[in-house]
């Protein structure tokens, strides 16, 4: 029977960061250390209102760089200025948890932000104030698991990291041990 790999990251958490983490903000319970909950990659499509197919290759590519199957987003009502309808596609999530969860970000960590040209860092000021960040990429060609020659259309997503911190400074000592590279405020 073969054994079962672990997420680097995940184990490294466990192993590294968890500790870490209780002696930086003074926690007395190892169960009261922050950690990610999960992670949601979005893209919206508001050109999907005219073409319905210009989802298809979208919503492929973002299958491919989260690892499994998105769901298509509906309008909620419609908006005559947009030319939007209630019910119609307008975008694919994809929620991440797991292995799978620990996986993406260290591809993303790793691979996908020092692909990304005249990088200086992820902003800082993209916390909620309940602990939850999110990072807004211009296209999907970072991510080398998207064929670029197939590509017609570069879209932009929001990558949304849940994690179960209490306020902004406990999330960022987290997401900053997980190697998350935070742009130096000078």
């Amino acid at each position: 029977m073969a054994k079962k790999v672990e997420a680097r990251l995940k184990d490294k958490y466990q192993k590294e960061i968890r500790p870490a983490l209780l002696k930086e903000l003074g926690l007395n319970n190892l169960m009261a250390v922050p950690r990610l909950e999960k992670i949601v990659l979005n893209m919206g499509l508001g050109e999907a209102t005219q073409n319905v197919k210009v989802m298809d290759p979208l919503v492929a590519d973002l299958a491919s760089v989260a690892g499994q199957k998105p769901v298509t987003t509906r309008a909620k009502k419609s908006i005559a200025a947009f030319k939007v309808r209630e019910g119609m596609p307008i975008g694919a999530m994809v929620t991440l948890r797991g292995d799978i969860m620990y996986e993406f970000l260290d591809r993303l960590v790793s691979v996908a932000l020092p692909r990304v040209r005249d990088f200086k860092g992820v902003s800082t000021k993209s916390f909620d104030g309940r602990g939850n960040y999110t990072l807004g990429m211009r296209d999907q060609l970072i991510f080398p698991e998207v064929d670029y020659a197939r590509v017609e259309k570069l879209k932009g997503m929001n990558v949304t990291i849940v994690t179960t911190a209490k306020d902004d400074n406990q999330a960022r000592a987290l997401l900053r041990q997980f190697g998350i590279p935070f742009r130096q405020t000078a």
